[in-house]
């Protein structure tokens, strides 16, 4: 198949910030610390290295030592966690949903290019070490967004119910679940190994957290990924002072919405709250608002007096969450990080929180924009070559696909610029008789110019439209690869699951991307399994 490369900026799906952002417009230079380069992160190493804490290590290795307890752990991820004990060891962060069975695609293009750049990273830098971190987003509550994943083109839905925190979400009545999928996999070797990981993960740990460290591991540990729930009082200690500052002086949204003036050309990912934090408990999570000189629990009878809020902070500062503002410097308070990874979406709204996090004074992470990836099979790349289509022709809207498709299989011209051309060269010889005569006939010359125009722009559509249909069964079928290639003309990465392609390559997948990947190339990757 003829083969050309896809930047990001000319596969259709990334927004105009991200465009800019990964051209390093000038403009946005304020809001993100070191451009993601290999060269790059030896200054932010050193920035890291003065500005990390490093006590805050000791409570990181002893929460993740306890979380891996009953997990069969690596060699590699068990020398990573130790490794983060040590002042030269640093993070690649990734962060992700608790999607019932990893939801959609991209969930492993976030990992691979985690563990690749740590990777890379490793050659560059060999007197440090990189560990890749799995961020697992527990304390979400937006369970209908993570509640099901699709599978050939079939939703499967877990009918529960949740108003807390998901990581803390029991498993109970997923039995029922995986019957239905089960029988969707049928019963080769591939489908076995999918049944069993899936009893393994979520038939067989109580919480949707242990559950979802449970598959990421079975399917990364090899590669030494450290899978964090930072829903933890220990972790939430050296949080503290920030929290309290959000409660007293709502510095986010102040240093937020000064940024947000700046990307007043953009469309905005989000916006803070005046305090960007929510109370939590097992079935509860709503937002702290200050009222009246009360703190209160938003859709709930729960307030706190100034003093009766720091001091439940002090004692028990699991039941504080940030919200997305807040998140990011939880984060980078408790984790050595240099780099984030994330995807367009994530991208955009951390270039809302530089200053927020210049105002604290935390080093701003390094943004790096995950790998997209588009996997094709040898059928469809036949076909593909069969219809001489490009991949960047795949890339593009259906009806400019279709159009363009047209013209091309056309044996004649169906593009009639030369004869537009040829009439507004008569009617420059009419404006001229018009100027020379009386001015007012300018006007009809005009009208009847951009009447002739537009019948041979209509004469052109019909045109267009009987070529179609005359084509019809080849352009069907260029239609129809699309749709296999782009389900619901979205992204494959952003619809399918990752067992529709596990079923076809089996262990093989992971390896695959592993190898393909390059995290600091901005380009799509298209990939033949």
């Amino acid at each position: 198949m003829p083969t050309d490369c896809i930047s990001y900026q000319n596969s259709g799906y990334f927004s105009t910030l991200i465009h800019d952002y990964l051209e390093q417009k000038s403009d946005l230079k304020p809001l993100y610390n070191n451009f993601p380069t290999l060269e790059n992160f030896e200054k932010q190493i050193i920035e890291k290295q003065q500005n990390f804490d490093n006590n805050n290590r000791i409570p990181l290795v002893s929460v993740l030592k306890e979380q891996y307890a009953k997990v069969e752990t690596s060699d590699s991820t068990k020398q990573n966690i130790k490794a983060l004990a040590l002042p030269n060891t640093f993070t690649v962060t990734t962060g992700h949903q608790l999607n019932l069975f990893s939801g959609p695609l991209y969930f492993l293009y976030k990992i691979i290019s985690t563990i690749n750049l740590t990777n890379e990273l490793k050659s560059k830098y060999p007197s440090h070490n990189f560990v890749p971190i799995y961020w697992m987003a527990t304390e979400d509550h937006d369970f209908e967004e993570i509640n099901y994943f699709n599978f050939k083109g079939k939703k499967f839905r877990w009918n529960a119910e949740s108003s807390g925190p998901v990581g803390r979400l029991s498993t109970k009545g997923l039995e029922d679940f995986f019957e239905i999928y089960a029988l969707e996999l049928g019963s080769s070797i591939n489908a076995n190994v999918l049944k069993k990981i899936f009893k393994d993960a979520y038939l067989k740990h109580d919480n949707l957290a242990d559950a979802t460290r449970y598959l990421a591991n079975s399917l990364f540990a090899s590669q030494g990924l450290v899978i964090l729930d930072a829903d933890n009082a220990n972790l939430k200690r050296a949080f503290i002072p920030y929290i309290k500052e959000e409660l007293e002086s709502q510095t986010s949204y102040k240093a937020v919405q000064e940024t947000i003036e700046k990307l007043k050309d953009y469309t905005v990912q989000v916006n803070p709250r005046e305090i960007n934090l929510f109370y939590i408990e097992d079935n509860l999570r709503e937002r702290i608002i200050f009222e009246n000189g009360k703190y209160k629990v938003n859709n709930t009878r729960i307030e706190f007096s100034g003093k009766e809020i720091f001091d439940l902070l002090e004692s028990n500062p699991e039941k504080f969450s940030p919200n997305v503002i807040m998140r990011p410097l939880y984060q980078e308070i408790i984790l050595p990080n240099l780099c984030y990874i994330g995807g367009g979406g994530e991208i955009a709204y951390w270039l809302e929180l530089k200053s927020f996090f210049d105002t604290v004074k935390i080093t701003f992470p390094m943004l790096l924009i995950r790998n997209s990836v588009l996997l094709a099979t040898e059928k469809q790349v036949k076909k593909a070559d069969q219809l001489n289509l490009f991949w960047s022709d795949l890339f593009s809207k259906q009806d400019r696909l279709i159009n363009k498709s047209t013209r091309e299989l056309s044996p004649f011209s169906i593009d009639l610029t030369p004869q537009k051309e040829l009439l507004h060269k008569q009617f420059e010889h009419l404006y001229e008789l018009a100027n020379q005569t009386d001015k007012s006939f300018t006007g009809a010359v005009k009208a009847q110019e951009v009447k002739q125009i537009k019948g041979l722009e209509n004469l052109e559509k019909r045109l267009l439209k009987a070529q179609k249909r005359k084509l019809s069964e080849i352009l069907q079928r260029i239609i129809d690869l699309q749709n296999e290639l782009f389900p619901n003309k979205s992204l494959q990465e952003r619809q399918a699951n990752f067992s529709e392609f596990y079923l076809e390559k089996g262990e093989e997948l992971i390896p695959l991307l592993i190898k393909e990947l390059k995290p600091l190339a901005s380009n799509f990757n298209v990939i033949t399994i």
